[in-house]
């Protein structure tokens, strides 16, 4: 009976990222997205934004000094988690609070999802530091899936970034040093090739598959965190991680197609909401 109720257990993943109210991002995006996919989502909010930094102007709070009070109670309540996912974290202070909470939560059978939040276009955010940039490397290092896009993964292996011409060949080596790392999947994501935009899927003892699609209007916030919530259900929930990838790529061109048929402004994101029901568990 014991057994039985186990299996029966609804899953649960704790996702550590900031709470934008406006914009269509990080945990907005998450919650509902993994909710959607019948997989508990237990927010961890890094801080607090009334929109996201796109805007001129934005409310914001730091909850860094907050967090350890927070993952103690969560301790003490002795909670499992199926999952452990994070998004953008702002400073060395939050990259060292994940990796203590991965370590003090992950247990047999947790699987660990990092987005390794940390550029576009080839150039890294501002507020990264080379010793942030470090100790993300060693955040991967403790995980099973990793999300990057082509900047992250060439920042995190030391390539030189650029924006076209791209061999398999290439991808192959970055994906294996990100794997030497320690994740056994991996997806880098955001590779220009012409009409088409390309992740490359790479785990351990598989072959790897270029998966693309056609460009869809304009980049819009939120979508990493979209595709990231979808990967992170899916491998709680047992999805094989290529069917996985591929949905979610999928998924976000419909969102882009609709958000432009809707003239949704683009730092609001992608309008997931008018057709999450159409992506299947």
């Amino acid at each position: 009976m014991k057994k039985q109720m186990e299996q029966s257990r609804q899953k649960k993943i704790a996702a550590i990222n900031d709470l934008t109210g406006f914009g269509r991002c990080a945990l907005a995006v998450s919650m509902p997205v993994i909710s959607h996919l019948k997989v508990q989502c237990c927010p961890v909010p890094t801080s607090i934004l009334s929109n996201h930094v796109g805007y001129p102007e934005y409310f914001f709070d730091d909850y860094t000094e907050k967090l350890p009070a927070y993952f103690a109670m969560w301790k003490k309540l002795d909670l499992k988690f199926d999952g452990i996912m994070s998004g953008f974290l702002g400073s060395e202070a939050q990259i060292d609070l994940v990796e203590n909470f991965v370590r003090q939560f992950s247990g047999k059978g947790t699987t660990v999802i990092i987005d390794p939040v940390m550029g576009d276009h080839g150039k890294i955010a501002g507020t990264y530091t080379k010793e942030m940039c470090h100790k993300m490397r060693r955040l991967v290092s403790l995980a099973d899936i990793i999300t990057p896009n082509l900047t992250e993964a060439c920042q995190l292996t030391d390539t030189l970034y650029r924006d076209k011409g791209w061999k398999k060949s290439e991808l192959l080596l970055m994906a294996e040093k990100l794997r030497d790392m320690g994740p056994e999947k991996i997806v880098i994501t955001g590779i220009p090739q012409g009409k088409f935009i390309a992740n490359y899927m790479y785990q351990v003892k598989e072959e790897p598959v270029l998966f693309r699609t056609y460009k869809e209007g304009t980049e819009r916030c939120g979508t990493g965190d979209l595709f990231a919530a979808i990967i992170a259900a899916d491998a709680v929930n047992g999805v094989p991680f290529v069917q996985s990838v591929k949905k979610a790529s999928l998924f976000i061109k419909k969102c882009m197609i609709k958000s432009v048929e809707m003239g949704i402004e683009q730092k609001n994101g992608v309008c997931f909401e008018e057709i999450l029901h159409l992506l299947k568990v």
